[in-house]
């Protein structure tokens, strides 16, 4: 990795690691799709994963919550700590990792329930089925996901109902309910209009005071205008990490700054 951690503030590298991935290498069968990843992920920021398709952004995203582990011909090698522990040690329980790192994935994927039901399913299968705290909690959540007021007079009605970019935040609020400390976010606009992505965009900067935010976007305009951090991946490797703001102005790397002028991808 080219631009290290000590091009960072001192402000910013005071805060704490939530994810630290170390060497990381990930296989899908005889094709290797990341290379000696090392990447930190801090607490209340968002960090923006940026390249052209194919570099490895989302296979990155889905191994910090193990998602990956469900293509049969996956290996990895190395170390991914979330607070500390090593997520691919196999006495870490993936169900109590994904209790503690949510995702919003590409294209909003509401289930087929009301948008109440949505929301309070995690609880749910958490155990909490006390009627007014499953209020309290789906309230909450739809508060944060900036979209209460969108649909406090149609809770009981169908998720289907909902626009696109109503769904994508009803998904961000399912996300929340089960008070997750990290938010990955695969592609989580790319359907979306304008307008839409433009809500999210302001709702996710606005989370970033309670939760750690990775986003994986084919948008540089959109990592420039949300992240804190961006980390530009080509080819399965990680060619320059660091603020979002150098990434975007004064590059390191070469090729950084070839695709972020659009010479190619």
């Amino acid at each position: 990795m080219t631009a290290t951690e000590n091009t960072v503030d001192s402000k910013s590298m005071a805060k704490n690691i939530v994810y630290d991935t170390k060497d990381l290498n990930l296989w899908y069968g005889n094709d290797q799709a990341l290379k000696s990843i090392n990447l930190p992920i801090r607490e209340n920021e968002v960090t923006a994963i940026i390249g052209p398709s194919g570099c490895g952004k989302s296979t990155y995203i889905k191994t910090l919550n193990r998602m990956v582990e469900l293509v049969s011909s996956v290996r990895l090698s190395g170390e991914i700590l979330y607070r500390g522990r090593n997520i691919l040690d196999r006495k870490y329980k993936v169900e109590e990792l994904r209790t503690r790192v949510g995702m919003v994935f590409q294209k909003p994927n509401p289930f087929p329930k009301s948008i109440f039901d949505n929301v309070a399913y995690g609880p749910r299968i958490h155990g909490i089925r006390n009627k007014k705290i499953l209020q309290e909690i789906v309230e909450k959540s739809l508060r944060g996901a900036a979209i209460w007021d969108d649909v406090k007079d149609r809770l009981h009605e169908n998720a289907y109902g909902l626009s696109g970019g109503q769904q994508q935040r009803l998904c961000i609020a399912r996300c929340l309910a089960i008070e997750p400390d990290v938010i990955l976010m695969d592609e989580p606009t790319s359907a979306l209009d304008p307008i839409s992505t433009l809500r999210v965009e302001e709702l996710v900067k606005e989370l970033k005071k309670d939760y750690s935010i990775v986003i994986v976007t084919h948008n540089m305009q959109q990592a420039a205008r949300i992240s804190d951090k961006t980390a530009f991946f080509l080819s399965g490797e990680v060619i320059e990490y660091d603020q979002t703001e150098k990434i975007f102005s004064t590059p390191t790397e070469k090729r950084t700054e070839d695709y972020i002028t659009g010479r190619f991808g």
